[in-house]
């Protein structure tokens, strides 16, 4: 969009009396926004937006016609994108872009006015269209926003990166797993024989007082195991 906008503090006022008007403090509503393509309230920008990226209608001269579109739309949620970030009703964007595909042409903007994420918004995208996303919930558009703002892919592999290894500082202990009879056995055989000689006949004769879960002095200091995990949703 054009450079020269006004600063959104000077607009809060042209839209504060449109309904959906967030109850709020006006620093509050800015913090969020990111003008002009994100609002945390009704945007003043919308025209334009339309007047820089839309197509003119001319009534004597528009020819727009579309049948019905009719077909079988199945699209699974297991996507990366859908499961980017979870959210109630909603719609995987490759099941959106067949509905895009059929009634628009490149170049033309899409609005949703429910858009909950914003997967109408990345469907137009994929099809080189220009898309318009609303919603009454503050949470859905911030979701939509960041699915469809440009990104700096270097400096989202950085803090991507940084978050991942706080969590493992953190939280990594709680998947780590104590040698298993076989490991230490295996190592304790690399070190010394004699050392393996004797777990085995403690763990294997149970008989003659040794638990098999019971740890040997012998096995402090190997290397611990890591659980590999998957997060089914």
């Amino acid at each position: 969009m054009k450079k020269n906008i006004k600063p959104l503090k000077d607009l809060l006022d042209s839209v504060r009396d449109i309904e959906g008007f967030p109850i709020g403090k006006d620093e509050d509503i800015l913090a969020l926004s990111d003008p002009p393509y994100y609002t945390a309230c009704p945007n003043p920008y919308i025209n334009d937006f339309i007047e820089e990226h839309g197509k003119p209608y001319d009534e004597a001269t528009d020819d727009y016609h579309r049948e019905p579109f009719v077909g079988d739309v199945s699209e699974g949620k297991n996507d990366p994108i859908y499961n980017a970030h979870s959210y109630h009703t909603k719609v995987p964007h490759k099941a959106i872009m067949k509905y895009i595909e059929h009634y628009t042409e490149e170049g033309d903007i899409v609005f949703d006015g429910f858009c909950g994420t914003g997967m109408t918004g990345v469907a137009a995208q994929l099809l080189n269209r220009k898309a318009i996303l609303s919603d009454l919930s503050p949470i859905a558009t911030f979701i939509a926003y960041n699915y469809n703002k440009k990104v700096d892919v270097a400096e989202f592999e950085r803090q991507a990166n940084r978050i991942l290894r706080e969590v493992e500082e953190e939280c990594g202990w709680m998947y780590e797993t104590n040698p298993t009879t076989d490991v230490i056995a295996s190592e304790a055989k690399q070190s010394s024989p004699g050392v393996q000689t004797n777990f085995l006949e403690k763990t294997q004769n149970p008989k003659k007082g040794y638990a098999l879960s019971q740890s040997p002095e012998s096995a402090e200091g190997l290397s611990k195991g890591k659980i590999n995990y998957t997060v089914w949703s």
